[in-house]
């Protein structure tokens, strides 16, 4: 009898990585239908092993075992399982006989031919030919390529293999919009997975050539389903396609080895998408991934959920939007497409839903290659992404205005001054904007780190003196982060600065210092007047200018956004053109059904000096 060593054995083989993508994944379904599989989750940090295998009446088993039992007491319940499963399948068998036949009569059985009770089926546990000792220990015992044998049923064990933990398609799908699967993965990778597309077959319609179900997937009946030909973990549906649902098949893998196969139908039809959309014209100047020296940055705010849904918003701020381009699905579909057409390095959000960050943009800029981080403010926050074949994440270093004000010594001086105004500091400390600051570095260049920070500034059009002291407080961090923590790297700061470049904090960040006498000190009356000169160390410049607006509403136009980058280290190759004034207007305003927010999204290509 074949006993462990102490060094466990090594995993089986993998596939070549050098197979086609359709030859690997029907290699795997192969190697599946070769076999039944038991599947082993054993992780170190956790006690438990489990165990999942299907029956041979057809019952599915989920077993979870200590890792440091004796694998002989795990063999003995799954043949008491196997056992009662085999009773409740002769019970069945026996009901049917008994049942009454067409005829009216009953289909009994013959007497004296009751069946013997089944005896105890045979467990055994197998590796490389030979029977695994019943002493072994769980964790030693399930080796991967293992097989398991329940009476005359072989299984092939596979421990850790590619599994989804998580995979879901979007609600509300529109032809012309890219559809890309919300999945969770363990042990794999999504890069390695393999996906199908399928639509619905319309009644009637021939099956177009080299259609039809894959010979992989033969649960998807010719007359319901036809392939698509994709075969990307992102679908982007065409007109022909509304009025159908779609189907996706998927393996889930990391490049060596596949686990189990999933399937899954989207809820509702494809739907007819908006026509035209204000961003369609801008990505003509962004086909393609930029070069190595350049970084297209976008910066926007597109419109928390949590505000877009609310009463006032339908009836008092966006009245002349239609109700469903308020609602979250409808518009997240416009924001996946416009940000994945404009194929950027770098992109940082303002006003982004936990639940739309990790169910909807990271799934959909994953596929397209980057990786994204999150800052939650509130009910809502910050979101910065990054194109992972040019940049990895050194650190991130964000902060709250109020917490970093009150209670770091980098800001002691500022602190003692808005002390002297009471009444201006208990408001300032009631705000809870946040600041996002990732560091970057180059793939391509390690000495090349770039400081991307991120931010919201409170939005109240008396709070000039408070937007004031939030940006003196960002700029002496990102300083910290930039000059001490890293020293020398660049700057790129994004944001929503609800700010007009007429404004105090405008002429701050520009000009790089502001006089104690500026007007809007008293931006909230003489009661709330702060006065103090501040300065700060950056030579910084808006990438794109000041457009005429940034922000456009029923009762309100104007910039309030801006890219700042660092003269120093950093140049303005391209500035990608803003919508034309006609497509902004076209229905009377922003958000509406061709636009999925109340921002403009700021788009330019920078380049290293």
């Amino acid at each position: 009898m074949w006993r462990f060593s102490g060094v466990r054995a090594a995993l089986r083989g993998f596939r070549a990585a050098a197979e086609q993508r359709s030859r690997a994944e029907a290699a795997a379904e192969k190697a599946a239908g070769a076999m039944e599989r038991a599947v082993v989750r054993c992780v170190p940090s956790e006690p438990k092993l489990s165990l999942s295998f299907a029956l041979a009446d057809g019952s599915h088993k989920n077993m979870q075992r200590d890792q440091s039992e004796p694998l002989g007491r795990v063999l003995s319940r799954i043949a008491t399982n196997a056992l009662k499963g085999h009773a409740k399948a002769a019970a069945a068998k026996k009901s049917r006989k008994n049942r009454p036949n067409a005829s009216g009569g009953v289909d009994s059985a013959v007497p004296g031919s009751e069946p013997a009770a089944a005896p105890e089926p045979v467990v055994k546990l197998y590796y490389r030919e030979e029977a695994v000792a019943e002493d072994v220990l769980n964790v030693d015992a399930w080796q991967d390529g293992a097989v398991l044998q329940i009476g005359d049923v072989k299984y092939k064990v596979e421990r850790n293999p590619p599994t989804f933990t998580e995979l879901q398609l979007p609600r509300y799908m529109m032809a012309g919009f890219p559809v890309c699967p919300k999945l969770s993965l363990e042990f794999g990778d999504p890069a390695g997975c393999l996906f199908r597309w399928y639509k619905e077959a319309r009644p009637g319609a021939a099956e177009p050539e080299g259609g039809g179900p894959s010979s992989l997937s033969p649960s998807l009946p010719s007359s319901a389903w036809t392939e698509t030909g994709v075969r990307e973990r992102v679908y982007t549906p065409s007109n022909a396609d509304i009025g159908l649902r779609l189907r996706l098949h998927c393996t889930p893998g990391n490049g060596q080895r596949f686990g189990p196969s999933r399937e899954l139908e989207s809820v509702s039809p494809v739907e007819a998408g908006p026509g035209t959309c204000t961003f369609d014209h801008r990505h003509l100047y962004t086909k393609k991934v930029t070069e190595d020296a350049l970084i297209r940055t976008v910066s926007y705010n597109i419109l928390a959920d949590t505000y877009a849904q609310t009463e006032f918003s339908r009836t008092v701020l966006y009245p002349y939007c239609a109700p469903y381009a308020l609602e979250v699905d409808y518009r997240q579909n416009l924001i996946q497409k416009e940000l994945t057409g404009y194929n950027a390095d770098l992109i940082c959000l303002q006003e982004v839903d936990r639940a739309v960050f990790s169910d909807s943009l990271v799934p959909a800029l994953e596929a397209f290659g980057l990786e994204g981080v999150f800052r939650i403010k509130q009910h809502e926050g910050l979101a910065t992404f990054y194109r992972k074949s040019k940049f990895s994440l050194l650190g991130q270093h964000d902060i709250s205005f109020q917490e970093a004000l009150e209670s770091n010594p980098l800001h002691k001086e500022l602190l003692e001054k808005l002390v002297s105004y009471p009444l201006a500091q208990e408001k300032v400390l009631q705000r809870s904007s946040v600041l996002q600051v990732s560091v970057l570095q180059s793939t391509k260049d390690s000495s090349k780190k770039i400081c991307v920070a991120n931010t919201h500034l409170y939005w109240h059009p008396k709070g000039g003196y408070i937007r004031l002291i939030q940006m003196a407080v960002a700029l002496a961090h990102i300083k910290h982060v930039s000059c001490d923590l890293y020293p020398g790297i660049p700057v790129i700061f994004c944001g929503d600065f609800n700010s007009t470049p007429s404004t105090g904090m405008y002429e701050f960040v520009i000009n790089g210092s502001i006089p104690e006498d500026h007007e809007d000190w008293a931006s909230n009356g003489e009661e709330e007047r702060c006065n103090m000169a501040l300065k700060h160390f950056f030579k910084l410049r808006s990438a794109c200018g000041e457009p005429a607006y940034t922000n456009y509403v029923g009762g309100f136009h104007g910039c309030l956004d801006y890219i700042f980058i660092d003269l120093n280290a950093l140049e303005v190759e391209q500035v990608i053109p803003l919508p034309s004034h006609e497509e902004v207007t076209t229905h009377q305003a922003l958000p509406s059904v061709s636009h999925p927010s109340d921002h403009i999204a700021l788009v330019c290509d920078l380049k290293w000096k």
